[in-house]
C-alpha cells in the first residue's frame, strides 16, 4: 500500500508515518495542502491521509480535488472536531473515512486497510502461494508452516508479488508500490531485497527473475 500522509503537526505526521513504515507501507509525508496537491499530482496513492486544518490548501480542498480527478486515491479526514455535523460534512466532500484526533494507532492501520481493500479489487486477506502464507492484517508471513522473519520492504515486495498472481511485475513497479519518493531508482535496492527475500524463502524457489522484464511467482 502506498500512503501519502498531510499533516501540519509534524510530530503526529512523522511519528504515523514511521509506524506504517514499519508496517511494510510505503509512505511519503507533506506538512501542508500545497504541497500534497504536488504530491498527488506525480505519484499514485491508495490512500491519501488529510488533515483537515492544513495552511495554504486545505484538507478539505486536497479531497475535492482528489475526488474531481477521479484518480481512485481513497480519503481518510483527520480532524480535531467530533461532532456529528463535521463528520456529515467531511464525507460530504467525497472522503471515504473520518477519524478524531486523538486517535489510536491500531484503528488508523485498520482504517488503512479496509480503504485499500476497497480501492481494487476484492482480494482474501490471506495470501497464499506454494506453501507461502502471508497474512496482510496480522503482517505475518510463514512457508511450510515456518515462521518468517521479514524485514518492512521484503513484507512489501512479497505482497505485491502475491497480489500480481503470477503476472511478471517490473522493478520500476516494485519500486512505486513498495517504495516512497525518497527511493532512488537508479540503484540496485530492489534487487537486492528480492535476493535477500528468496534466501529467506529457501528452496524450492519461489520468486523467479524474468530477464529484462521484472520478476513473478512460480512454481
Amino acid at each position: 500500500m502506498r500512503v501519502l500522509v498531510a499533516e501540519d503537526e509534524r510530530v503526529l505526521a512523522d511519528t504515523v508515518a514511521e509506524g506504517l513504515r514499519r508496517l511494510a507501507m510505503a509512505v511519503d509525508v507533506v506538512y501542508d495542502g500545497d504541497s500534497a496537491l504536488e504530491r498527488l499530482g506525480v505519484n499514485r496513492y491508495d490512500v491519501a491521509v488529510l488533515d483537515r486544518d492544513m495552511p495554504g490548501q486545505t484538507g478539505d480542498e486536497v479531497c475535492r480535488w482528489i475526488t474531481a480527478s477521479g484518480s481512485g486515491t481513497k480519503v481518510l479526514l483527520l480532524t480535531a472536531a467530533a461532532g456529528i455535523r463535521d463528520r456529515v460534512e467531511g464525507l460530504g466532500l467525497g472522503a471515504d473515512d473520518y477519524l478524531t484526533k486523538p486517535f489510536a494507532f491500531a484503528e488508523l492501520v485498520a482504517r488503512l486497510q479496509a480503504l485499500s481493500r476497497r480501492s481494487g479489487p476484492a482480494l482474501p486477506p490471506v495470501l497464499e502461494h506454494d506453501g507461502v502464507v502471508l497474512d496482510v492484517a496480522r503482517h505475518t508471513a510463514s512457508r511450510d508452516g515456518q515462521v518468517l522473519s521479514l524485514s518492512p520492504k521484503e513484507f512489501a515486495v512479497l505482497n505485491v508479488l502475491l497480489r500480481a498472481g503470477g503476472r511478471v511485475v517490473s522493478a520500476e513497479e516494485l519500486l512505486e508500490q513498495a517504495w516512497d519518493e525518497h527511493a532512488d531508482p537508479f540503484t540496485n535496492t530492489v534487487r537486492m531485497t528480492v535476493m535477500t527475500l528468496r534466501r529467506k524463502l529457501g528452496d524450492p524457489a519461489v520468486i523467479h527473475t524474468v530477464p529484462r522484464a521484472g520478476y513473478r511467482l512460480g512454481p
